[in-house]
């Protein structure tokens, strides 16, 4: 546990490189943390992150429940209106690190359920907003929301020993040094 500032301060900076990158790099949605249940990574997470539990039915298919997408506040009632995003986009993580990375890591990476943070359920339009940018380029449209994300972002970066680009540092310390100066990063680096 950090502040935000110090945690930012232990963000390797390099410079980023998309080259090879192709999103079936990184296997998603496998059998999750309980192969036993018949749910994905994906459904594993929904469940985890419901307010209100939905019905889970053959198949791992999911009925009933309710969300709140923390990016823009939104309640939502139909787990088919969410994405799980990855916190780190997979792209960002290949060009921060992940391209050197073994097939087993990068799937571990994809479907890390080890920390609250790394995946997050979130409406779909949102998700796609964000798309591969990183907090110099997107931030969550709830300004309540940001502290929490730059500070999830980090997290995660630290977790996985991945880099930032100058462009991406000085937006984390911006907000490090602003408005989320009391903002306490928790993480727990992968082995």
């Amino acid at each position: 546990m950090t502040t935000l500032a110090d945690a930012v301060g232990l963000v390797q900076v390099t410079e980023e490189d998309r080259t090879g990158y192709t999103r079936s790099r990184f296997k998603h949605w496998n059998s999750g943390d309980d192969a036993g249940d018949g749910c994905n990574t994906r459904n594993e997470v929904l469940l985890a992150e419901a307010v209100v539990a939905p019905t889970v039915e053959a198949g791992c298919k999911l009925t009933g429940g309710t969300w709140v997408s923390y990016y823009d506040g939104q309640e939502v009632t139909s787990a088919g209106s969410l994405d799980i995003d990855h916190m780190v986009p997979l792209a960002e993580a290949w060009d921060s690190g992940a391209s050197a990375w073994s097939a087993v890591r990068r799937e571990a990476y994809a479907n890390d359920q080890g920390a609250d943070v790394s995946l997050v359920a979130v409406t779909a339009r949102t998700n796609r907003q964000k798309s591969d940018q990183d907090p110099a380029d997107w931030m969550p449209p709830s300004p309540q929301a940001q502290c929490r994300y730059v500070g999830e972002w980090v997290a995660t970066k630290l977790r996985w020993d991945l880099t930032a680009d100058d462009r991406e540092l000085e937006a984390l310390k911006a907000y490090a040094e602003g408005p989320c100066e009391d903002t306490i990063v928790r993480y727990t680096p992968v082995a």
